[in-house]
């Protein structure tokens, strides 16, 4: 009989325990969600603000430039960041024409995602080893200005995320004026206007059409690309970049 009732009570205390334990992991998982909800609105409150800030204020620093500026630390180099923030009225045109002709053809056409760059992309990259990527000038900009340089579908995920809240609160031509400030253009350096002087000794309003096509044509990997030593490759593509600016509508806002 006494075996009989420590059995049950035995049973008894089991019963309470996992009853307790799943109480436990009840009130842990909401509470978790409930922490998740609030950093969800966080993290949305913060970023919508931050980039209706920046539609009206120069973005300081972006997370490149200060990862350039680790990476030369490592390297035993002088951490170097060379910018200098000009309106877009002080950028020429043909540099505004030419990062459109070599990196978004429909820019003023599309709101963030070109759908129709990336089916040609696409269709490209199966039949060619060299591989075209699709993202445009306002990916490149959320890409530039909020998130930290990675190839990951995370990264990418917020990529798009930030593209839609830049095209909702920005105009086009405060994306291109943020582009064309941002834009990492040489070793340490960012921004045409840092381009311009370094490279051809003039302000960026300046540039020539074969200058900024130049600079366009380096864009894609600036920090071995040297715009005032071109190579080959670069000639070659400065004169697709020219042909293509001539092809497309003039970007006017």
């Amino acid at each position: 009989m006494k075996i009989i009732i420590v059995e049950q009570e035995e049973k008894s205390k089991a019963i309470i325990n996992k009853t307790r334990i799943r109480s436990f992991l009840t009130v842990l998982t909401l509470k978790l969600l409930q922490l998740l909800k609030w950093a969800a609105i966080a993290f949305f409150t913060c970023s919508v603000l931050t980039v209706i800030i920046f539609r009206f204020v120069p973005p300081p620093v972006t997370p490149l430039m200060i990862k350039r500026a680790i990476e030369r630390c490592m390297e035993g180099k002088k951490p170097l960041i060379t910018k200098d923030w000009v309106r877009l009225k002080k950028i020429s045109p043909y540099l505004i024409q030419a990062v459109v002709a070599a990196e978004d053809n429909r820019f003023l056409e599309h709101w963030g995602i070109d759908m129709q760059a990336i089916e040609k992309a696409i269709e490209h990259n199966k039949k060619h080893k060299r591989i075209r990527g699709a993202s445009t000038i306002t990916q490149q900009t959320a890409k530039n200005v909020f998130l930290w340089p990675a190839r990951t579908y995370t990264r990418k995920a917020f990529e798009l995320y930030f593209t839609f809240l830049i095209e909702t609160f920005w105009k086009k031509k405060r994306i291109m004026e943020v582009y064309l400030n941002v834009i990492e253009t040489g070793d340490g350096m960012y921004g045409a206007e840092a381009a311009a002087r370094k490279y051809f000794h003039k302000p960026a309003a300046k540039l020539t059409r074969g200058e900024a096509a130049l600079i366009a044509a380096a864009l894609p990997n600036p920090r071995k690309r040297n715009p005032a030593a071109p190579s080959a490759y670069m000639l070659r593509r400065q004169a697709k970049i020219l042909d293509l600016m001539n092809k497309i509508t003039p970007v006017k806002f």
